[in-house]
């Protein structure tokens, strides 16, 4: 590695971007370019190989995919990025999520083969959440069956996004051989002779020129709709000369502000269109300074707003999106927003209502570090010395608190049962699964109550598999693990008012309380919440704060079945005391009794993971692979044509498709290929939940 960074680059000249993609398409290829041709490394690795920068990890390169993100600080034309590789598998989808919280842009790979799958969906969506505007890189231009203008299509139609083609492919497949600059109306050719680094252009040849027109034209049909200082529309629509910059400056523009997607075509291992790709970043993807300041809450006066710009001198403010650990302590990966932050300074984390010490600051190299003195607005870097910040937690000046926006995580899907081979072990398996659930917030676990057992909880089979690896490989720990159970969650089906009565002695002192509460269902989101509807002053604070932290308590507990709630909002309507002293003890008790009630009149019913299920399968065998499904209690959403394939969405339930990959290798003679997520809970059928809850 030959970049090193020691000096903290103007704002204009940072990019904090990421590389984002379903699984295969090649994103860390494209990373190793990128760092190859960026001069951060001298090697260019192959995923194949196991020699990547980022895929540092031993299970990483073992299995050829992206488990954890990655983030490394590189130079292009006087351009400092610090850039994220993320996974492309959906069960390491926090990894992406918390990713996209703090970058100001985004890569997002396809394959020009199979187009926009499920996952890049999932990314895309995930992108538009944070409001994070992106480029489009279509790779693998180079294999049979590549189809650019396809993949365009499908990101205008699947995606709901407007690309502009900034880079088109000069041939197909074998024939690939290099890209259109449709902006700069050059042929770019990649010499393999220096592994791609030195790019030959031409003129525009006349077999290509009428390629060239139409994307050119195409281009500028586009950009008249956002060019409203009329820098390009006159000159075009008169049939002259546009300047090359007015055209980027309208490209810029409408990027930054998420109206249209800059696109390019290529091929990360044959090494051909990367540095188009990489002075896109610099010319159409934004520096801190073209964004909007971060927005945030007083953390004592919850209705402020409080808003930091990116600039040293406001005060500190800055997001821990990421905690990782290991044997020799934790590193928080940190975006700093606002101010600056010092090495040996104490700094105020809200959410604890503690200061933290920074004990020391490093650049982020994958699996190296550099150390630095201090970080600034605009920084992605990595703390030592945090002890109890999480992912999702601020970072502030003291005498300037603000709470940011913390990271909304989806539910955990797949249960395990995980045991020590000895009983000498059983607390040194606690200590690291407290490490894992501190480093992974879609990762957790519980000792069952009634049997002892602990029960792992994650996304995915494969999540769980790689996290019991790492208490192997990392952790030196030797553990039984049982096969994969689905984590059924539980709701209810209607509203309900409900009150819950102390009437009893605590401590030899008569208690007599009520509390009354309204409990509904609240589908689609995901968690439960409690919140108060009493007017302020209507109860003493000391009161609604144990009521409140009853309820939320009872409610982690589970519902009337024993599964954990989800999809429902607590309200607590009033507090009464019927005696002359009421203990919190008292409080408490009428309160988780309230909830009780509420529970069991409010029809409770057991939810189930439903998973979105894409399969694509020759013509052939694609009524076997539907046949299959009915009888997995899927529910057929569409089907259609990918290139040759036949590509089935489905909705199916999780304890169906387990194994599933055995079964459509056998259906199909190998050659089906699937992705599977999480795309809702769903109530059970009523015969399964009969038999689950033991009632035939």
């Amino acid at each position: 590695m030959s970049v090193s960074i020691s000096r903290t680059p103007p704002l204009k000249l940072i990019r904090n971007i990421g590389i984002v993609a379903h699984i295969d398409a090649g994103k860390t290829t494209l990373t190793e370019r990128i760092l190859y041709y960026t001069h951060f490394t001298h090697r260019m690795g192959e995923v194949d190989e196991g020699t990547t920068v980022t895929d540092y990890l031993k299970e990483e390169q073992e299995r050829g995919i992206t488990i954890v993100s990655a983030a490394v600080t590189t130079q292009w034309r006087d351009h400092f990025i610090n850039l994220i590789d993320t996974p492309g598998h959906v069960d390491f989808t926090a990894e992406v999520e918390r990713c996209l919280r703090v970058l100001d842009g985004v890569i997002v790979v396809f394959s020009a083969v199979e187009g926009v799958e499920a996952q890049s969906e999932t990314v895309w969506r995930q992108a538009d959440r944070y409001r994070v505007p992106r480029l489009c890189f279509v790779n693998k231009m180079d294999r049979i069956g590549a189809d650019f203008e396809a993949v365009v299509a499908e990101v205008r139609e699947r995606l709901g996004a407007t690309p502009v083609v900034l880079t088109a492919p000069i041939g197909v497949a074998h024939e690939f051989r290099g890209v259109l600059d449709v902006v700069r109306g050059k042929e770019l050719y990649f010499d393999p002779e220096t592994l791609g680094e030195r790019v030959i252009e031409q003129e525009v040849s006349d077999e290509l020129r009428p390629v060239f027109e139409r994307w050119r034209d195409e281009l500028f049909n586009t950009l008249c709709e956002y060019d409203s200082e009329d820098r390009i529309t006159s000159r075009y629509l008169d049939g002259q000369p546009v300047p090359e910059e007015d055209i980027r400056a309208v490209i810029r523009h409408a990027a930054i502000n998420r109206a249209l997607v800059p696109l390019f075509a290529g091929s990360a291992l044959k090494r051909i269109g990367v540095q188009p790709v990489l002075d896109a970043v610099c010319e159409y993807l934004p520096s801190p300074l073209d964004l909007p300041p971060v927005e945030g809450r007083h953390p004592k006066r919850p209705n402020k707003v409080e808003k930091r710009k990116p600039d040293p001198r406001e005060p500190l403010c800055a997001l821990v999106f990421k905690i990782q650990s290991d044997q020799h302590g934790q590193l928080a990966y940190t975006r700093v927003y606002s101010g600056v932050l010092k090495s040996g300074v104490r700094v105020l984390n809200p959410r604890t209502n503690a200061r933290e010490i920074v004990q020391h600051i490093w650049r982020l190299r994958a699996d190296h570090r550099e150390r630095m003195e201090e970080a600034t607005a605009g920084d992605i870097v990595g703390v030592v010395g945090l002890k109890n910040s999480v992912t999702g937690d601020t970072l502030c000046d003291p005498r300037h608190p603000i709470v940011l926006e913390r990271i909304e995580f989806p539910q955990t899907v797949v249960t395990v049962s995980v045991e020590p081979m000895s009983s000498a072990d059983r607390k040194r398996l606690l200590q690291v699964l407290g490490l894992l659930a501190l480093d992974d917030p879609t990762f957790h676990w519980r000792e069952d109550e009634e049997t002892g057992q602990i029960i792992m909880s994650g996304m995915g089979e494969l999540h769980l598999e790689v996290l019991t690896h790492r208490m192997m490989e990392d952790f030196g720990l030797k553990v039984r693990v049982g096969k994969p159970r689905v984590s059924y969650r539980e709701s209810i089906e209607r509203a309900v008012e409900a009150t819950g009565v102390c009437d009893q002695l605590v401590a030899g002192v008569p208690q007599h309380c009520e509390v009354w509460i309204r409990v509904e269902p609240r589908p689609g989101q995901g968690k439960v919440t409690v919140e108060s509807a009493l007017k302020p002053g209507e109860l003493p604070d000391a009161v609604a704060k144990v009521v409140l932290q009853a309820l939320q308590e009872e409610a982690l507990g589970g519902g009337e079945f024993g599964y954990p709630l989800t999809d429902v909002g607590i309200t607590l309507l009033g507090v009464r005391a019927l005696s002359e002293t009421v203990s919190e003890v008292a409080y408490r008790v009428a309160a988780v009794q309230a909830l009780r009630n509420a529970l069991r009149a409010g029809q409770p019913v057991v939810l189930e993971p439903i998973m979105r299920l894409e399969v694509m399968v020759p013509e052939e065998y694609l009524g076997d692979v539907l046949a299959d499904l009915n009888a997995r209690r899927a529910e057929i959403v569409s089907t259609g044509t990918r290139g040759n394939l036949r590509v089935i969405e489905a909705r199916v339930p999780l304890e169906r498709v387990f194994g599933y990959a055995t079964a459509v290798r056998s259906l199909s003679q190998g050659r089906a290929s699937y992705t599977l997520e999480p795309a809702a809970f769903a109530p059970v059928p009523p015969e399964r939940a009969r038999e689950m809850l033991g009632l035939d």
